[in-house]
């Protein structure tokens, strides 16, 4: 496939990263040093010009694209960006990034004349409320209309006895559920019944929702289900979490430096109290019960800030903390600190948008440890090797599946089971194997 991306920032670079080893790159940006860095890491073609020039994306090749991405940090270049696309290459696929959540609203009432539209402040606020639901996760995503997740949980001193420290056939696991991974200092294993979840570890699990919240209970005894959170920053990313979240019906609080976006947000939301304060000081924090919460989540506009706030929070009481990381270098110095989770928008942006480029049979991807590994909801077709293959007779080859939706409805298959035509797939493989496992199903 030639895929055309327009923008060489973190997203465009991510999305390179995860695309290139099975793709036709061309990458066009404004900055001559950004496409240098792409250039020297990978085998991709530049091209330095302006999204918003007709002329530019003509000469640079746009007209002989499948995919077209639009991921600037602007929104404008974006939506410009993408309608010259449209005009110059009309059988591609055009994505376009914007931080605008009207752009989406139009675009779902088919105002946008493009094919999908990303807001990374949505994916961002999705994303943190998944983990909410689940707050022993380090990630989580869902599959198959919300029937089945995957998790990833860090396994600790303390957890039950019925899972760590036992060989995986005899762990007393979860109803619907499996374990698809286990990670020890950056190897994965796929694991079979003789292996063993031990503290220290990272482990995958693929199950239904309510599979997730039993093992979140085994994993991090104590664990109570989240309905008080203080959501420090009220700018977009912040706003777009409270929306979320009280969508949720889950309690929020937000602190706001700025007075304009604290009056703003206080008009917003109006069942949320809004403190007009940095959240930097402890007599605040003290006087207004911070610690009490059962989770913090930062998302002011600087790293530094949400590690410092963070940090803080912690010493005065708070139990879970979540952390924006606009910075992927940040995601490092969060987890050192001993922030809970860290997520990174520009991230799970590029997750949206590269399974546009997978198989039209891939409905969905999710993005583990750094694009490591993948988590694929793949369609079978008749042609594949293993219909009619019951799942215990099935080769590894570094994949595993975990779970088939099939008439609508999700199974978690034990080792009888049989492959049938048009299930769904939802299969954990490492990156580099993605394509060979699509190809296989």
């Amino acid at each position: 496939m030639k895929v055309f991306i327009i923008g060489a920032g973190q997203v465009g670079s991510t999305v390179v990263d995860a695309l290139h080893g099975e793709h036709e790159l061309t990458v066009l940006d404004t900055e001559l040093s950004r496409l240098s860095a792409i250039a020297y890491r990978y085998d991709v073609a530049t091209f330095e010009g302006d999204g918003t020039s007709r002329r530019d994306l003509a000469q640079a090749g746009v007209g002989t694209a499948d995919l077209v991405i639009a991921c600037t940090s602007r929104n404008e270049v974006n939506l410009v960006a993408g309608m010259f696309a449209r005009r110059e290459a009309p059988k591609a696929k055009t994505i376009i990034r914007t931080s605008e959540i009207e752009y989406v609203d139009l675009w779902r009432e088919g105002q946008l004349d493009v094919d999908f539209v990303v807001c990374p402040e949505l994916e961002t606020a999705h994303a943190i409320s998944r983990i909410i639901g689940v707050p022993a996760a380090r990630q989580t995503d869902v599959f198959a209309e919300g029937q089945v997740q995957i998790v990833e949980f860090d396994v600790e001193e303390g957890a039950s006895a019925e899972l760590a420290g036992v060989p995986l056939r005899h762990a007393q696991f979860p109803r619907d559920s499996k374990v698809m991974a286990i990670i020890r200092k950056n190897e994965m294993t796929l694991p079979g019944g003789d292996d063993v979840i031990e503290p220290g570890s990272r482990v995958v699990v693929i199950g239904s929702p309510r599979a997730a919240k039993e093992w979140s209970a085994l994993l991090v005894p104590g664990d109570a289900a989240v309905q008080d959170v203080v959501i420090f920053g009220a700018g977009r990313v912040g706003s777009a979490i409270a929306r979320v979240l009280l969508d949720q019906r889950i309690g929020v609080r937000m602190i706001e430096a700025s007075r304009e976006r604290a009056l703003a947000a206080a008009e917003t939301f109006s069942k949320v109290r809004v403190y007009n304060a940095t959240g930097l000081e402890a007599d605040f924090l003290e006087r207004e019960r911070i610690g009490l919460a059962q989770a913090a989540i930062f998302a002011m506009r600087d790293d530094a800030r949400n590690l410092y706030a963070a940090s803080l929070a912690r010493v005065h009481g708070v139990p879970f903390t979540i952390a924006v990381a606009h910075d992927a270098v940040s995601l490092a110095a969060f987890d050192q600190a001993g922030i809970d989770v860290a997520v990174n928008p520009r991230a799970v942006t590029a997750e949206e948008i590269v399974r546009f480029a997978h198989d039209p049979r891939t409905q969905q991807v999710a993005m583990l440890e750094g694009n490591r590994y993948e988590v694929l909801d793949v369609t079978t077709r008749d042609s594949s090797r293993y219909i009619g293959a019951k799942f215990r007779d099935m080769p590894v080859h570094g994949a595993m599946i975990g779970a088939i939706v099939r008439n609508g409805s999700a199974i978690f298959p034990h080792g009888d089971d049989v492959l049938e035509i048009g299930d769904r797939v939802i299969v954990f493989t490492e990156a580099s194997n993605a394509p060979w496992v699509i190809e296989a199903l």
